[in-house]
Order: structure tokens, then sequence, then C-alpha cells
């Protein structure tokens, strides 16, 4: 088994499983790319077995802390873990993220369930070259069901992996109703954005909702209008939908007729959607921004930090007086820290003052790592707004 030699300062010395290009003193034992190796110190001590790609900044994977392969044992043994985790924290089995990459670990690995359909991630090279050990792992543990690959996220370019989806195994269909709080929801597990729906959004779609009954609500980014739909559900006055993307707004609102719901959905951009209702005097008492990740990266942040307090500068102009203001990111970029600090910033820049009610996270079949801070990307908060400030 060839390796990797880390340097005294690298990050896995202290708990964290990845290693950069720029902390590797040197290789040994000629690894290649999707190979297992050794992770040492400088002292020949093994810190564990990891997954190597040298095309990647980062080139090492830890998913073992001591000599381990990928067989079909290992990705039997982690799956099993996966699935008995979530069912020791009461998360519905027929509907949740079955495997969250490091966070169960198997780095670039994501699976997730539809009731009797699985959708797979590889997103690192060692994995998507073991796909399909994978493949049989997951059906020696939770029975034969079809599985969609869905290796269309951009980051797998990163691995130096192509693009792609389509059918791993079995006769999954072009669409697919789930359930969940109370609504029936048609959903594409093979074109649909991320795997087919946002899963992580589960648990907040009534702790919102719960917020609406008789208000005006605003929906921004609805994606496939799981707020609005929600919202509507639990008895807003009226709900607003607005989305860019026109496929995903159609599969909206095929949703609320499904549900005998009543929605204004509008395919229009979202900022220059609020400028024009800020400029009509338009007023809100719910609004509810869940944007895609304005960054991937750290050198976007900046930027993303200026479109972030933008956008709430701008919801906190239409919300009336004790209006709410849920709110969301889903960039592990912007910090706890980060984010407190832009809503600040925008509120000021609004005049106006809010009380904060909660926070929301990401559920709890994507479990976050304290080692490991890239597990956490999702962060929320309720505010409420205080009127005569």
């Amino acid at each position: 088994m060839g390796g990797l030699v880390v340097k005294p300062r690298a990050r896995v010395l202290h708990g964290h499983d990845w290693v950069f290009s720029g902390e590797v003193l040197k290789a040994f034992g000629a690894p290649r790319d999707g190979d297992v190796i050794s992770l040492k110190d400088g002292r020949d001590r093994l810190l564990g077995s990891a997954i190597y790609n040298g095309k990647s900044q980062i080139v090492a994977r830890r998913f073992s802390r001591r000599k381990q392969g990928l067989d079909l044992d290992f990705f039997l043994r982690r799956i099993a873990q996966a699935v008995e985790y979530r069912a020791r924290r009461g998360i519905d089995p027929q509907l949740c993220r079955v495997v969250w990459s490091e966070s169960d670990g198997l780095p670039g690995v994501i699976v997730d369930r539809y009731g009797a359909h699985l959708v797979l991630q590889t997103l690192t090279l060692a994995m998507d070259q073991r796909k399909e050990l994978i493949v049989q792992a997951l059906a020696d543990v939770l029975g034969h069901l079809p599985v969609i690959e869905r290796n269309d996220a951009p980051v797998r370019r990163a691995e130096g992996l192509e693009l792609r989806n389509g059918v791993l195994s079995g006769n999954p269909p072009n669409e697919l109703e789930i359930e969940t709080n109370g609504l029936h929801l048609q959903i594409d597990l093979l074109h649909a954005q991320k795997t087919g729906f946002y899963l992580d959004q589960l648990p907040n779609y009534p702790l919102v909702a719960a917020q609406a009954t008789g208000r005006r609500v605003l929906d921004c980014f609805t994606s496939q209008g799981g707020f609005a739909l929600a919202c509507a559900r639990a008895g807003a006055s009226e709900v607003v939908a607005v989305e860019a993307g026109a496929e995903s707004l159609r599969i909206a609102q095929q949703n609320a007729v499904r549900n005998g719901l009543t929605i204004r959905w509008l395919e229009q951009d979202v900022f220059q959607f609020l400028r024009a209702a800020e400029k009509a005097g338009e007023k809100f008492d719910l609004i509810i921004l869940d944007p895609p990740s304005f960054t991937k990266s750290k050198g976007t942040l900046h930027d993303a930090l200026r479109g972030y307090r933008e956008l709430h500068v701008r919801a906190f102009h239409l919300l009336a007086p004790n209006g709410l203001l849920a709110t969301f990111s889903c960039s592990h970029h912007v910090g706890a820290e980060v984010f407190d600090g832009m809503l600040a910033d925008a509120l000021v820049d609004a005049r106006r003052s809010a009380r904060r009610l909660r926070r929301f996270e990401q559920a709890l079949d994507h479990p976050v790592l304290p080692t490991l801070p890239e597990t956490e990307y999702f962060r929320g908060a309720l505010l409420e707004m205080m009127p005569g400030r």
C-alpha cells in the first residue's frame, strides 16, 4: 500500500479527515489516483487509511484510523451503520438521506431514499471506481431497490470525473409521488435539482408553515414549492412564490394542483421581483428566503455576502410591522458568525430592528462532524420585525 507522509501542521493531525496538496511532506509507494493509501506522520506513525487523487486539491480523504481496504464487507458495514443511526434517531426510513459522505465514513458517497427508490452520487474518484460494490452493498442492506445515478454535480470535475445521470439497477419510473407533512408531491429523480428534492429542509417546512396561518406569505427561490405548498396548506391568506427556473416552477404548479392549493406562481428573477415589489409598496407578513448557494469557495465569499446582504435588505423593506423572515444559507463557507453578521448589517442598512425567534439547522439525516466543519453547510434563522424602532 502506497501512501503519504504529512507535514507537522497538517489538519489531519488535529482531527480533520482531509489532506490538501500543500500539506504533503512526501509520497511513498507510488500511489495511483483512486488507490487506498496509508497516511503517516513524520515519525512513521499510521494516521489511517485514505482514498487518493493527485488531480484534486484534496489529495487524500481519510475514511478509517486503521489499515482498511475498500471491499464489499467495508461498504456493507458502513451502510448498515448509517441505516442504524437514522433508525435510532427516529428519521423516516422511507424519505431521507441514507448516507452522507464523510459524516457516515464514506467520503464522496451520497445515497438518498425516496420510498422504494434510491439515488446515488459518487463525488470522489475512488468511490466512483467502486460504484458496483456500493450498489451491491445497498442491495444487501436495503433490499433490491432501483438505484438511480445522479452524478451531475459540478464538484465531480474537481476529481477529474465526468458528469452523468442514469439508472444503475432496476426500473425506476420517470416520475415518483412521495408524501411528506400531509402533502403529495410528484418528483423527477433523474432531472430535478439535487437528487430529486431538498431533503435537508424536510423538518423546516412544517416549522415555517406553523407561522403562516392567516398571513400573506412570499416564498423566494421557491424551487419545487416546498415552503409555498406547506404555507398554503397551513392556511396562509395568500402565498406568492417566485422562481426563475421554469422547469422547477412547472413541477411546483403541478404539485399545487395535486394538493388542491391556490398559490400565485411567478417565473421571475428574485432580485428583480423584490425591487419592483418595494417600488410598488407591497407588504408581506412572512417572507422566506431559501436561495441556492451563492458561493462554492472562499474566494467568492465577499461577493456572495454582498448578494446576501442586498437580498435581505430588500426583504426587510417588504416586511410588515411584526412581520417574520425565515432565511437560510446552504454554503459551509458562510459560517454561523458570518451569517449572523450579514443579517445584522442588512438590518442596519434597512433601518429595521428584529428579534431572532429561532435558528434552523440541517436535518439529522445530514449529520455534522465537529472535527470536519465542511459537513455543516446549512443554517438559518427566524426573525421577527420590531415595529416603531
